[in-house]
This record gives structure tokens, C-alpha cells and sequence, in this order.
């Protein structure tokens, strides 16, 4: 059930930072993006000792700045333009 759930947080937050950020991504880009964002976002968490209580509210906002944060760095370390 949890790895349903990660699923579920990673295409939603996914889909959030396209969105913040005006990029497309499909099913799998929002998926991917989401979960590597879940990563990111967990380690910052960790890192600067926040206090996340673990609910669905807090693993949406985490995982949702750290998709945020990946995709914008992504786009300026790759972007041809």
C-alpha cells in the first residue's frame, strides 16, 4: 500500500512543479520527477532538522518544493537555450 502511495505523491507533486514551473511532462515525466523531487525534498528536510510529523499533508509539501527545486535546477544545468 505505501508504494501506491508514493506513486500517488510522486505524480501529483510531478505534476505540481510542471505546472509552478510552465514545462511539459507526460505520466512518466511527472512520475519521475515526483519521486526524485520526494528524494530531494526528504534530504532537505533532514538537513535542515525540520519537523515533519510524516502526515500526507507534509509529504505532499516536501516532496512537492523538492520536485519544484529539481526540475528548475535540471532545466538550468540542460536547457539549450
Amino acid at each position: 500500500m505505501n508504494f501506491i502511495l508514493w506513486i500517488i505523491i510522486g505524480l501529483v507533486s510531478g505534476a505540481v512543479a510542471h505546472r509552478v514551473l510552465n514545462s511539459r511532462g507526460g505520466f512518466l515525466g511527472s512520475l519521475v520527477v515526483g519521486l526524485v523531487g520526494a528524494l530531494v525534498g526528504g534530504e532537505l528536510a533532514h538537513l535542515f532538522n525540520l519537523n515533519v510529523t510524516g502526515s500526507i499533508i507534509d509529504q505532499l509539501v516536501i516532496s512537492t518544493g523538492g520536485a519544484v527545486l529539481f526540475l528548475y535546477l535540471w532545466r538550468k544545468l540542460f536547457s539549450k537555450t
